[in-house]
C-alpha cells in the first residue's frame, strides 16, 4: 500500500513536496483553504480552515502529517492561529485515530532564536524570542514536541528561490547593506526546503532514527553586505543607497547544519552563490544585463 502524506498548509512549499513525493510513489493530501491552487498538481485536495475546529476530522488517516501553515498577517492573533492552535487541533485530531501518523512534522523557523551578535547557533542553543512571532512558533514546537504524537521540528532559516526575490530587487535598486558591522545572514533556497523535507519523511518512511529538531539552512552564513555585493557583480549594479536596516529586526547569527547534514541530505544549492544563480537565471533577471 502507498505511504499517505498529508500536508497541511500546501502552498508553494507544500505543493512542490507534494509533486516530489508523489513521485517517489506516495499518495498525498494537500490541505488549504481555497484548493484551486492544487489543480493539475496530482494532489488531492481538501478543503480546511484551521480556525474552523468543527472540520478537522475530515482529516484523512496518514503516515506522515507535514504541518506548513503561515501567518496570513504580521500579527499576534494570527500567528496564534496559524501554529500553536492550528497544530493543537490537527495533534488532537490524530490522536484519536486508531491508527496514528508514524510522525508528525512542523515547519518552524529560525525566528526561535534570539542571538544577534553573531554567535554559532544549532539545535542545542538557547531559544529565547522577543516578538510575539518567534514566540508562538517556538510555543508550536514545545506543543508538538511533548505531545505523545513523534514529531519532528524543522527549523528553516531564510528562504528564497522562485517568487522570493525581495534581496535581488533590492540590489537592483542600487541599494546595498552596510559592510561594518557585519550583519550574518541564514539561507537556504526553496528548492532545499522541499528537499530536506522530502529527505526526512523518507528517513521516517524507512524506520530510520530521526533527531527532534533539525536547523535547515545551507553551509555558509555570510555577512548581508557579501551577499548583496555578489548579487550586484552579477547583476552589474551599483550601490546608490546604503541601507541600515533591511530586516524588520537587526539579526545576526551563524547557523550551524551539521545535524542535518549528518542525516544525509546533500544540498542542491549548497551557498547563496549556487541558488542565487539558478534564481537570477530562471527569473530573468540577467536578461537586460549588458556582457
Amino acid at each position: 500500500m502507498n505511504s499517505t502524506t498529508v500536508i497541511v498548509g500546501c502552498g508553494d512549499i507544500g505543493i512542490t513536496l507534494g509533486r516530489e513525493l508523489i513521485e517517489a510513489g506516495h499518495r498525498v493530501v494537500g490541505v488549504r483553504r481555497n484548493v484551486a491552487a492544487l489543480e493539475g498538481s496530482g494532489i488531492e485536495p481538501l478543503a480546511l480552515d484551521i480556525n474552523d475546529a468543527e472540520t478537522y476530522d475530515s482529516l484523512p488517516d496518514a503516515d506522515h502529517v507535514v504541518y506548513i501553515v503561515s501567518a496570513d498577517r504580521f500579527e499576534e492573533e494570527a500567528y496564534h492561529n496559524a501554529y500553536p492552535a492550528g497544530l493543537e487541533k490537527v495533534l488532537a485530531t490524530y490522536a484519536k485515530r486508531d491508527t496514528p501518523p508514524r510522525r508528525i512534522f512542523f515547519v518552524s523557523s529560525t525566528s526561535v532564536y534570539a542571538q544577534q551578535d553573531g554567535e554559532i547557533v544549532d539545535e542545542t542553543s538557547a531559544t529565547e524570542p522577543h516578538g510575539f512571532a518567534g514566540q508562538l512558533v517556538y510555543a508550536a514546537e514545545r506543543l508538538l514536541l511533548k505531545h505523545e504524537l513523534p514529531g519532528t521540528v524543522v527549523r528553516f532559516s531564510g528562504i528564497y528561490g522562485p517568487g522570493r526575490d525581495r534581496l535581488i530587487r533590492q540590489v537592483n535598486e542600487g541599494r546595498m547593506a552596510p559592510a561594518a558591522p557585519p550583519m550574518y545572514t541564514n539561507r537556504i533556497h526553496r528548492d532545499d526546503c522541499v528537499g530536506v523535507l522530502a529527505h526526512l519523511v523518507k528517513l521516517s518512511q524507512d524506520a530510520q532514527p530521526l533527531e527532534e529538531i533539525y536547523l535547515a539552512t545551507d553551509c555558509e552564513s555570510a555577512p548581508l553586505h557579501d551577499v548583496m555585493s555578489w548579487l550586484a557583480g552579477k547583476l552589474k549594479v551599483e550601490a546608490t543607497d546604503l541601507i541600515q536596516s533591511p530586516l524588520r529586526r537587526r539579526s545576526s547569527k551563524r547557523c550551524d547544519n551539521t545535524q542535518l547534514c549528518k542525516s544525509g541530505y546533500r544540498f542542491r544549492y549548497p551557498t547563496y552563490r549556487e541558488g542565487y544563480a539558478h534564481v537570477l537565471k530562471e527569473g530573468g533577471f540577467l536578461e537586460n544585463v549588458k556582457a
